[in-house]
């Protein structure tokens, strides 16, 4: 039985809902399951890390995520479990963590996972903005790979409590460090894990306009994007942008609002299992794209279907 390591992301303190899918997809796989967390107290955690064998709880004097540090612990704690596979979050930390990881663990690297088989260490992933997917397989080594949220259904808990084990984090001088993160306008919902988005594009006119989309992502209790047309007209901020050059978000619904449809924008969002299209243009390539089309102008449309949503989920 191989050992498996997963990478349990924290998001100032709270655990995120991609951790799930990736405990799910550890836990069907069959083999010995160690998931390592950064904290100070693992209780409040516990409860989710039900049916796997360890759970290894790195401790130390300031746990504040710092890229260098963090990897070099992790790669530690490879070694010292013997840690075949490891797995964490294709997120904005797992990005920044893992190329560092492996080349401080000497592994293979395997980002933006659509599918991943733990016992034969296989990977499917989107190549080419995703035009195409291709499958690798890792032989010899160790395999790293990071895994796209929203793409692993999440199996109940079910098992008894893990094993408790501790580890130190690693307290050599880092070469780099954050000194400061300059957060921007407060977003309720973190796009990348997302069920329901809606976005905006050049057709909302102005920054104001946008009141009109987060109107409905509050009934919908949705995350809202925009294209990168409307980030660059300074219409919205660059967190909320959703494309290649922006997030690659897999949501189970997704409501491009006045959004043409390049195929700059449609690489970030062409994994979201139902796209709904409102735009006034008949010919806007967005249709081709979507599951459902509206046609008309989105500041007539959008407030409607807002009330016949709220109306319906009330």
């Amino acid at each position: 039985m191989a050992n498996i390591g997963l990478y349990i992301e924290l998001k100032e303190g709270v655990f995120k809902k991609s951790n799930r899918e990736l405990l799910s997809l550890a836990r069907k796989s069959g083999q010995s399951v160690h998931a390592v967390i950064f904290c100070a107290d693992l209780q409040p955690y516990l409860p989710e890390l039900q049916g796997i064998q360890t759970v290894i709880q790195v401790q130390g004097p300031d746990l504040a995520y710092q890229p260098d540090r963090y990897a070099q612990t992790l790669a530690d704690i490879i070694a010292a479990f013997k840690l075949e596979s490891f797995c964490g979050i294709f997120s904005a930390q797992g990005k920044d963590l893992f190329p560092r990881l492996a080349a401080k663990a000497g592994a293979s690297l395997v980002n933006d996972c659509l599918a991943v088989d733990l016992a034969a260490r296989k990977a499917v992933k989107p190549v080419y903005s995703g035009k195409l997917l291709a499958e690798y397989q890792v032989e010899g080594g160790r395999a790293l790979f990071t895994v796209r949220p929203n793409v692993i259904p999440v199996a109940p808990l079910a098992g008894g409590a893990p094993q408790v084990k501790t580890a130190a984090l690693d307290s050599g001088e880092p070469l780099t460090r954050i000194v400061e993160v300059i957060k921007a306008a407060a977003q309720k919902v973190d796009l990348t894990e997302a069920e329901i988005i809606v976005s905006g594009g050049r057709a909302m006119k102005a920054k104001e306009n946008f009141a009109v989309l987060e109107e409905l992502a509050q009934v919908l209790n949705a995350g809202v994007g925009a294209s990168r047309a409307a980030v660059d007209a300074g219409f919205a901020g660059s967190d909320m942008q959703v494309g290649q050059t922006g997030k690659v978000v897999n949501p189970k619904l997704y409501i491009a609002c006045g959004i043409s449809g390049a195929i700059q924008h449609f690489v970030g969002m062409k994994t979201s299992k139902v796209i709904v299209a409102i735009n006034k243009d008949p010919e806007a390539p967005i249709f081709k794209k979507a599951d459902y089309g509206i046609i008309g102008d989105l500041f007539t449309v959008v407030p409607l279907l807002k009330e016949e949503l709220r109306k319906a989920l009330a």
